[in-house]
């Protein structure tokens, strides 16, 4: 075999920071030896991997084809290894997931996980649904749970659970009074909402079908809990999973409020690259997620 496992592994953190000493950084190798084994293997196959802009380096085509493949290949080596570990069966797992799942549900579902897989080292990102998404497709994470439906040919997208929207106010602002809301007081209100490119944001947008245009949108904020204490203030009316939201409803510091005439179901999603090797660690993370 005329390439090491070691310059795939070299290329993927070159490729994912497009920087040489970011990658030795995450390697724990010298600026050095990421150079030497990036140019050996160019060299050995007489191909030039990527675009030298000043300091930067920048996939070009042949760096784009080979990333998924090689990917796959250091997935399964990867496996290989933690099947060879007579200790446990599963090894390192990079999850992200969105700010929902990330904040209500992800921590819970990490620790039955690793109880029942001791040896399983579990890393977190928490971002929206956009920022996720590109990690996967980028192989910076090798699964996503998302809350945002996904259109991408690099991806495959899976379902795992369904959930709910809940529109919620202050105990004291005038539509705690009339729980039940039509469109013209949808229209009305003033709403703090995600950000675009969030799934709740997309989920919202979808459920205001035909009013979208006329809703006012008074705060548009990144953090779940930035938006429950914008409302708690009396600043205007929310839009959140209620997976969030339980908590202020039971000690009443918030208000739930309906308008049954919309659809405010959503479903949360798997994502990994479609040339992703699915190996013991994500078929097992996959089947717990599935079973929490």
């Amino acid at each position: 075999m005329r390439f090491t496992l070691k310059q795939l592994q070299i290329f993927q953190a070159v490729a994912s920071h497009e920087n040489v000493s970011r990658a030795a950084d995450e390697l724990a190798l010298s600026q050095s030896a990421v150079s030497t084994a990036l140019r050996e293997l160019e060299q050995r196959f007489d191909v030039n991997l990527f675009d030298r802009v000043g300091k930067r380096l920048k996939l070009n085509e042949q760096g784009t084809l080979l990333r998924p493949r090689a990917a796959a290949l250091l997935s399964q080596a990867e496996d290989l290894e933690n099947t060879l570990r007579a200790h446990s069966e599963v090894g390192e797992l990079k999850v992200g997931a969105t700010l929902t799942i990330g904040n209500y549900l992800a921590i819970g579902i990490i620790a039955q996980f690793m109880q029942e897989h001791p040896g399983a080292q579990v890393e977190l990102t928490v971002e929206n649904t956009a920022t996720i998404a590109n990690k996967v497709r980028n192989f910076d994470l090798d699964i996503g749970l998302i809350e945002g439906e996904l259109q991408d040919s690099d991806l495959e997208v899976r379902y795992w659970r369904d959930d709910e929207l809940a529109l919620f106010c202050a105990p004291e602002h005038p539509l705690a009074q009339s729980p039940l809301l039509t469109d013209k007081e949808l229209v009305v209100a003033d709403w703090i909402v995600r950000e675009r490119g969030s799934g709740t944001r997309q989920a919202f947008d979808r459920a205001m079908g035909g009013i979208l245009s006329d809703i006012h949108l008074q705060l548009q904020l990144q953090h779940t809990e930035g938006i429950k204490r914008a409302v708690e203030a009396g600043l205007g009316v929310g839009c959140l999973s209620r997976l969030t939201l339980e908590e202020a409803f039971r000690r009443g510091s918030l208000v739930p409020l309906s308008a049954p005439h919309r659809n405010w179901t959503r479903k949360f999603y798997f994502i990994h690259h479609r040339q992703k090797y699915l190996g013991s660690s994500i078929r097992s993370w996959m089947a717990h997620c599935l079973a929490a």
